[in-house]
């Protein structure tokens, strides 16, 4: 079954250039709940060959803004007020995996929370980020 929000989220994804350049896509779409994932190509590479914490920061935020997006009214949109970072491992692998939470649903405020794990070729995982942030409802630009 589908979640209700998936074709308003669909489509505000499909028009995320950012997520379209990282390759991303969305895995899974529930209540407070968003995973997306995106390959670890070479060009997202830093100077010691692992993920750049850019692209880690990057999908983190976006599964957890899409995340509160599901709980939020249809005709609102969300916008990350602020967003914290931390990076425990390198993000070494074949692709990364955000899972967005949302932690308190608010009027006016909306407190959410990712983690981030690299894959490997074998498919383990290891978690390289977490973050925990608000974001706020807001009008269609």
């Amino acid at each position: 079954m589908t979640h209700p929000a998936l074709p308003r989220i669909a489509a505000s994804f499909a028009r995320q250039s950012m997520m379209q350049t990282l390759g991303a896509e969305i895995v899974t779409v529930d209540d407070g709940v968003c995973e997306l994932a995106a390959p670890l190509l070479p060009a997202m590479g830093q100077q010691h060959g692992a993920g750049h914490a850019g692209v880690t920061f990057a999908l983190g935020d976006t599964a957890a803004g899409y995340a509160a997006l599901t709980l939020i009214a249809p005709e609102r949109e969300v916008m990350t007020a602020e967003m914290k970072i931390n990076l425990l491992a390198p993000a070494v692998g074949v692709r990364l995996i955000a899972r967005g939470r949302v932690v308190r649903p608010g009027r006016r405020l909306v407190v959410v929370t990712a983690e981030v794990e690299a894959e490997a070729v074998d498919g383990a995982r290891k978690l390289v980020a977490i973050l925990q942030g608000t974001m706020v409802p807001v009008d269609p630009l």
